[in-house]
């Protein structure tokens, strides 16, 4: 099985977004799981932006990055860079992307104003995995 590893700062949103998008995207032969280099729990206006989209991800965790699936990956893809900055080197044998996205959590405003600029990031990340997925199944 191949593994995939999505990267954010606090694996907060991004990479929980990118998560969703994964396992709905990229076929069975991918385990799929994402981290960031700290842990801010799962944002909920993230969990409702992606539920708006019909996929649930309340169930995923915030979790640190794990060294040893991190070196086992296939491919990892930094989601900010603040993870690509303090990510442990990447293995010469794991493809690596960078999607330098805003951080949606940073966001001000309007409840409406955030709410749009996660919607954004979703729609990004969505957009990135359809395409990856595309390059990706086979």
């Amino acid at each position: 099985m191949k593994k995939i590893y999505f990267l954010c700062t606090g694996n907060s949103c991004r990479s929980q977004i990118a998560e969703g998008y994964a396992k709905k995207y990229l076929d069975s032969q991918w385990e799929i799981r994402s981290a960031g280099v700290e842990t801010h729990g799962l944002n909920p206006r993230a969990v409702a932006v992606m539920k708006e989209d019909g996929i649930d991800i309340s169930t995923q965790t915030s979790d640190l990055i794990d060294i040893d699936y991190f070196n086992q990956s296939d491919m990892i893809v930094t989601l900010c860079g603040d993870a690509a900055d303090k990510c442990p080197r990447i293995p010469k044998e794991s493809t690596h992307l960078h999607w330098d996205l805003e951080d949606p959590a940073k966001a001000v405003g309007s409840e409406e104003e955030i709410m749009t600029a996660f919607r954004n990031t979703r729609n990004e990340i969505e957009n990135r995995m359809i395409e990856l997925a595309k390059q990706l199944n086979g």
